[in-house]
């Protein structure tokens, strides 16, 4: 048995900026990212080599956190096109229609939920697959029982593919985002810090305390190691606040056992209901399997 655990957010933002037909409710309103989200969590239900029978998907709803606390120019919802923003309740409602488990967050992020989900279930399944290509849930990733998902380029990350790639372990992740930053994210990094200098830091020092002040202790033939040494020096502070605000939370309260994410088919009247309201015929969707109901 696989656990899929679903990044709604992304979904939501792929299908809004896809190229996919624009679509309009009879209310008016643009819901082509919603229909969109739906489709594609359809799609992977009826995926053979996915084998999904237990999922959910988390969503930020607003784009805000216990980390906008710590650190002003964190993302939010701030300059987010309208239109999107205003699809954040009809997609979760749209994604419950088809009996699927939804995490809405506002204290914590989207990213939360799944890493959470991860860890209290990874020794219960035969794999947990994260379907997101968002860099931070790099840090999850454990052997070959967590893995990472991108459906775009249909690629698996695996904990030796990451080492293979970054040459570092998943959980130094959050250290490598606090020296690089993640413009996604705004979190600013240090200054000089390229992928290249943090990755060979990291693969020798695990974290931010383990790293030598003195840069003739830093690995062999790294570029303006001296500089770089002499920024972390001053930035220490900064660097750890930003390692925080990239780490992510292992014990967000969700309330769902594991039994309670299996997938039991669409519910007919739900769902043809919700399709009625978005204008949309429910055959032309087509779930390969309807829930059985009284």
């Amino acid at each position: 048995m696989r656990l899929h655990l679903i990044d709604g957010t992304f979904e939501l933002f792929r299908a809004h900026y896809s190229k996919r037909p624009d679509h309009r409710a009879p209310g008016g309103w643009d819901a082509k990212a919603t229909v969109g989200v739906v489709q594609s969590i359809l799609a992977l239900l009826r995926e053979r080599e996915e084998a999904c029978t237990h999922l959910a998907v988390a969503f930020d709803n607003p784009i805000v956190s216990f980390r906008n606390d710590l650190f002003a120019d964190y993302k939010s919802d701030e300059g987010m096109d309208p239109v999107l923003r205003g699809q954040f309740d009809a997609v979760e409602a749209a994604v419950r229609s088809i009996c699927v488990v939804v995490w809405s967050m506002n204290q914590w992020e989207a990213d939360d939920a799944l890493a959470t989900a991860a860890a209290r279930w990874r020794s219960d399944v035969e794999q947990v697959r994260i379907l997101t290509p968002d860099k931070d849930l790099g840090q999850c990733l454990v052997g070959n029982q967590v893995v990472q998902v991108d459906r775009i380029r249909r690629k698996v990350v695996d904990e030796a593919s990451f080492r293979a790639s970054r040459g570092f372990a998943p959980r130094s992740m959050p250290d490598f985002l606090a020296l690089v930053g993640d413009t996604a994210d705004g979190i600013p990094g240090l200054d000089g810090f390229g992928e290249k200098s943090a990755g060979a830091l990291l693969a020798r020092f695990p974290s931010l305390e383990e790293i030598p002040e003195d840069a003739k202790d830093w690995p062999p033939g790294m570029r303006s190691a001296e500089r770089l040494a002499a920024t972390l020096r001053g930035s220490r502070t900064d660097a750890v606040l930003y390692r925080k605000l990239a780490t992510l939370v292992e014990d967000v309260p969700l309330k769902e056992t594991l039994g309670q994410l299996e997938w039991r088919g669409v519910p007919r009247k739900a769902f043809d209901a919700w399709c009625i309201e978005m204008g949309l015929a429910p055959e032309k969707l087509a779930p390969h399997r309807y829930a059985e109901e009284p």
